[in-house]
């Protein structure tokens, strides 16, 4: 009976290997149908690569060009006029210091006529405006020179460019200065000339 009554009501069960193979197929399915709907996600949301080939292959338009060749320009004058200003400050701080080796204080001159400078000053300025001084000759061509280089690169090729900012700067000093420049920076004109000369032709000291 009660055997029977299991039979009887046995037939209400799924069999459990049926009941599997159900919830097996359910999965595959929703696994597929997970798949499906990443693969069109996937289609919808991600964004397409630019191919490379077209991109760098393409050519500069004319605008283009002349917007690269403008700020090229545009940069070289920004560089002239830098090293133009350094010249001019850089000789007139140098035509100071000779000032003040030579008992004569420039700006207490302008202020109040006919003042000289202290002895400790004046010895500091000798010392600074003798051959191997900070403001002598050699080391403020030096110092001239490697800002024009800074300023280009390191480009010989546009060694021309810098001498004539240098020029232009050097004119600019002596016009501030209101008459012709003290004969150490003429000298230090002439040097600095000669060493623009020997990095355009690529003889200049690689240290400079």
């Amino acid at each position: 009976m009660y055997t029977n009554g299991v039979s009887s009501t046995g037939s209400a069960y799924t069999n459990p290997a049926s009941y599997t193979n159900t919830q097996t197929n359910k999965t595959a399915d929703t696994t597929t149908s997970s798949a499906n709907k990443s693969t069109e996600q996937g289609a919808v949301y991600e964004p397409s690569k630019p191919t490379t080939s077209t991109s760098s292959s393409r050519k500069p338009t004319k605008a283009e060009n002349a917007a690269i060749v403008n700020q090229m320009k545009s940069d070289l004058a920004r560089r002239k006029q830098q090293m133009q200003n350094i010249v001019d400050k850089m000789l007139s701080k140098q035509a100071n210091t000779w000032n003040k080796g030579n008992g004569v204080d420039m700006y207490a001159l302008l202020r109040s006529g006919n003042l000289t400078a202290d002895a400790k000053t004046i010895a500091q300025a000798k010392a600074d405006i003798a051959e191997d001084g900070y403001w002598g000759v050699e080391q403020t061509s030096d110092r001239l020179l490697s800002f024009a280089k800074a300023l280009a690169g390191n480009d010989a090729e546009k060694a021309d460019e810098m001498l004539a900012a240098f020029k232009k700067g050097f004119e600019q000093a002596t016009g501030a200065w209101g008459s012709k420049l003290p004969d150490i920076c003429q000298r230090t004109y002439d040097a600095t000339v000669e060493k623009f000369n020997a990095w355009k032709n690529g003889t200049a000291d690689s240290e400079v």
